[in-house]
């Protein structure tokens, strides 16, 4: 389960949650997206959504309410938000703040759930052990040459090449941690701004 848990201001407009929740999850904030708040949507405008610069207080929702929001209309990354409480600002606190969170987000593009399933499976698969086989070959070549001046490049094959690429593709697809500290630093560097002026352009 990837979950996360937020504290933003009531005067965060929709358009600007986009870009929070978009530094959150570990998106690029390349695709559209579109809230569905009480049977209405809003987002990008390719969708025909209303606009998203309406600030969270309009809303006026209380504990437990919940909506939806979906990124990425192809592979459709449907994430449910939920109003968990309403805080006082802390003058000595910035927000947006991340307050928790668990699991890796999927890659971009990774053909929504089913492809990312697939794609994890196989980075933990028998093609993935054979290819680890062989880089331990390679590094055990490197080893018992290694006082005899060869340079690394002259043991380099392309097979050894490829099986670098393909072990650089499964990289997103094996376990990693959620860091909130990662998370509070992009806000404090404004890059949810950037990711919410992506839909913008």
């Amino acid at each position: 389960m990837v979950w996360r848990r937020i504290l933003v201001p009531s005067t965060t407009t929709m358009r600007e949650l986009h870009g929070v929740l978009q530094l959150t999850m570990g998106w690029e904030g390349i695709h559209l997206f579109q809230f569905d708040i009480r049977a209405v949507q809003y987002g990008s405008f390719e969708l025909f959504a209303e606009n998203p610069d309406i600030p969270l207080s309009k809303f006026g929702f209380r504990m437990g309410d919940r909506f939806s929001y979906v990124y990425d209309m192809g592979d459709h990354w449907k994430h449910e938000i939920r109003v968990e409480d309403f805080k006082h600002t802390q003058p000595r606190k910035t927000y947006p703040l991340c307050t928790g969170g668990s699991g890796v987000c999927p890659p971009e593009d990774c053909g929504g759930y089913q492809g990312y399933l697939e794609r994890k499976d196989e980075a933990k698969g028998y093609d993935a052990w054979m290819d680890l086989d062989i880089m331990s070959g390679f590094a055990r070549e490197l080893v018992e040459t290694h006082d005899t001046g060869k340079k690394v490049s002259d043991f380099l094959t392309e097979e050894v090449e490829a099986v670098m690429e393909r072990m650089k593709s499964r990289e997103p697809f094996l376990e990693g941690r959620f860091s909130r500290r990662t998370v509070n630093q992009g806000f404090r560097e404004g890059r949810h701004l950037q990711l919410m002026r992506q839909q913008i352009m």
